[in-house]
């Protein structure tokens, strides 16, 4: 089974440069299933029902979301009825969505789990016991992991605390890419961040100029998509077809000079 899942879209330069891309990459690398983290996809925060649609029609098959989720009231009914779309399952049970989804992939069944971390982050409970819980409820072997989180010690310490039983785990919410992409002990792939899909000369995909504002001032300031040239991050995950673990992991980036 062969994964390619696309770093956090932010905003339509983020929407435009996927749109551009996506046929070759799925010409190159022929996967299986196309999934992607959309919690920016919508104005760099949150994301809409026509803005998912739209993305849906490109070929990706479903969305993880993080902690920009709420951003946009109209998404609400669509995190309730849509079963492509995963917000993390470690925010109340109480609140909109769900945070454990399934795609059918060739003759296989994978399982989808979002999850955020806790450290510099908000309103969410352990990772670790919510994806404990989850597990339980999986019959699958085949089970990839968005963990959107903030530090490099949460991301690593969870893959290690999931390996052998989740099949990748990969990290999103910082926008940059990493490059420790690798297959843990017990058949686990892992990288801390996949990156972003958004203007590359920016602060994370938005305009520098408010950001500098505020950590010069210290005052608040409104963020606003970048323009530029964009960047693409995304890894391809090659799954065993019957034990779920991972036989390869590749990091992906394009980058788009205009």
């Amino acid at each position: 089974m062969r994964i390619l899942f696309l770093g956090d879209i932010v905003g339509r330069p983020g929407r435009t440069s996927v749109a551009k891309l996506l046929p070759r990459w799925r010409e190159r690398y022929a996967p299986d299933i196309i999934l992607a983290n959309a919690e920016n996809a919508a104005g760099g925060n949150g994301l809409t029902p026509d803005v998912a649609n739209d993305l849906f029609e490109l070929g990706i098959a479903g969305f993880t979301m993080g902690n920009h989720v709420w951003d946009k009231r109209e998404i609400y009914p669509m995190l309730d009825n849509d079963t492509r779309i995963a917000r993390p399952a470690n925010y109340s049970p109480l609140a909109p969505g769900k945070g454990l989804i399934h795609f059918e992939v060739l003759d296989k069944r994978l399982a989808v789990i979002s999850l955020a971390g806790r450290v510099f982050m908000e309103h969410a409970d352990c990772p670790f016991r919510t994806f404990d819980a989850l597990a339980t409820q999986i019959e699958t072997p085949f089970i990839l992991v968005d963990f959107h989180a903030e530090t490099t010690a949460e991301k690593s310490n969870f893959a290690l605390y999931v390996d052998g039983r989740a099949s990748a785990v990969v990290g999103t919410h910082t926008h940059i890419q990493t490059a420790d992409e690798r297959i843990l002990p017990k058949g686990t792939a892992y990288i801390t961040d996949v990156g972003m899909c958004g203007v590359f000369n920016s602060s994370i995909g938005m305009d520098p100029a408010p950001s500098l504002h505020r950590f010069l001032t210290g005052m608040p300031a409104r963020l606003e998509v970048a323009k530029g040239p964009a960047v693409v991050c995304a890894v391809l995950i090659d799954l065993d077809r019957t034990t779920g673990r991972t036989l390869s992991i590749q990091r992906l980036q394009h980058r788009f000079s205009e």
